[in-house]
């Protein structure tokens, strides 16, 4: 496929920018946009709000990029090793002369056969109890000797190995070699696992690896690491990846760290953490000792002071019931003549009561005769008083009128009748007189 038409095209010298840009012309131009399913894996999402990733299958895989105005839209976030279909331009990034697919759009396919492996493993290992923390194993606080499991060329170890070397110089490392990526590698992992555990050197392993995709750390994903550290009689720390990793041994191990460096700080104590632990705790005892001597010496103070010859403490207690008799001989003393004082009290008091008795009998007679006469006047007056009340009772008694010889008529509803309207001719009345009652019938009326 002729690339330039041009004339003498063999005799002609290109640059490399030249050849860049002739190819990625050539590729847009001939090839249209087309669909390619894959596998992604290394996604990266930069502030930019671009994606780049790789599309891979079994046998190959190429890279890719979705410019942040078009991915802004979607609901769902891509993963690694997340199966999807990608409808792309096939095209070269001139500056690095790398062939890419510039993404329109992309959509799920289904996970990658290694996630679903991970995922089904997971679920399986789950299920038969591999993860239950109670089957968890406890560090042991001071180590005596701590195994390494991982391979003798990574950055993991060295920096496993410097951060124990600052930390805990003198706690011996035995390093048991393992390959950590490939095909043979987790068979290399589960052997060393099960060598450290039969030679049961160390008091804890660490199993620990620099970051990676999921195809570095897939050795770590197998059911043979897996079987081998849930087997394990000592205790395993998962060191592998970065934080953001997780593989099927970190979640069998009996703790997880979330990088090498981490693992080895989680097995070892702080050398300078623990000199100034046992400082204090020496400062306490050297105080503690210290007050302890004191109190001993004082309490040696109070009983010799209390050791005494025997008859010095008897002529003691003899000139202390000496003070006590006086003591009590004076208030004795003192009580009784205070309580003289009282009597003569009483009895100054009890005279001037007797003069007072006198006049108050005295007084006594005075306002009782005052009394009698007071109420003999007042019986008198009220005597004279009731008979003109009586008197006057009698003129105003209706019976004193009727003796007279008047009479007091009633209607037939026992009013008392005191006009000639309040009845009618022919109408029955009633006639009271002093002495018993008639019935009358009107015959006639006059009103003046």
């Amino acid at each position: 496929m002729n690339l330039f038409p041009i004339t003498g095209l063999a005799r002609k010298v290109l640059t490399v920018s030249e050849l860049n840009s002739s190819t990625r012309q050539f590729l847009e131009q001939n090839i249209p946009l087309l669909w390619v399913k894959g596998e992604i894996s290394n996604l990266k999402c930069y502030q930019s709000g671009h994606w780049y990733f790789s599309l891979k299958d079994a046998e190959a895989q190429v890279r890719c990029v979705l410019f942040s105005h078009k991915n802004r839209y979607f609901d769902w976030q891509p993963m690694d090793g997340m199966q999807v279909e990608v409808l792309a331009l096939v095209t070269l990034y001139e500056p690095r002369g790398d062939y890419q697919l510039n993404v329109e759009t992309i959509r799920k396919a289904g996970q990658g056969e290694l996630f679903e492996a991970f995922e089904k493993l997971k679920a399986k290992l789950e299920q038969a109890g591999f993860f239950n923390p109670e089957r968890k194993k406890k560090l042991p606080a001071f180590p005596k000797q701590i195994g390494i499991i991982t391979s003798l060329d990574t950055a993991a170890l060295r920096d496993v190995l410097s951060t124990l070397r600052r930390r805990m110089p003198s706690l011996p490392v035995i390093i048991y070699p393992s390959l950590v990526q490939g095909k043979a590698a987790a068979a290399s992992i589960a052997d060393a696992v099960k060598i450290a555990v039969l030679r049961n050197e160390c008091d804890v392993l660490i199993v620990c690896r620099g970051g990676g995709n999921i195809e570095d750390l897939w050795a770590f994903n197998e059911e043979i690491v897996a079987l081998a550290i849930a087997a394990s009689s000592i205790p395993i720390v998962s060191g592998v990846g970065h934080e953001t990793d997780f593989t099927i041994t970190d979640f069998v191990a009996d703790i997880r760290a979330p990088t090498p460096t981490a693992a080895a700080e989680l097995v070892s104590k702080d050398r300078g953490e623990l000199d100034r632990h046992l400082c204090t705790i020496r400062q306490r005892m050297f105080r503690m000792t210290l007050h302890s001597l004191e109190r001993a010496m004082q309490r040696v103070d109070m009983m010799s002071h209390r050791l005494i010859y025997p008859g010095h403490r008897i002529q003691q207690q003899f000139f202390q019931l000496q003070y006590l008799q006086d003591r009590l001989n004076k208030i004795c003393a003192h009580s009784m003549e205070k309580k003289q004082w009282v009597l003569l009290g009483f009895n100054q008091r009890l005279v001037n009561t007797i003069a007072r008795l006198v006049q108050l009998e005295q007084q006594h007679q005075v306002l009782a005769a005052r009394f009698c006469r007071a109420f003999s006047f007042y019986f008198e007056s009220r005597s004279v008083r009731l008979t003109h009340i009586q008197a006057q009772l009698l003129q105003l008694n209706p019976q004193s009128v009727l003796e007279r010889g008047y009479s007091i008529s009633f209607s037939k509803t026992g009013a008392i009748i005191r006009d000639s309207k309040q009845i009618q001719c022919g109408e029955k009345i009633q006639v009271k007189f002093a002495h018993g009652m008639c019935e009358a019938d009107v015959s006639s009326i006059k009103n003046s």
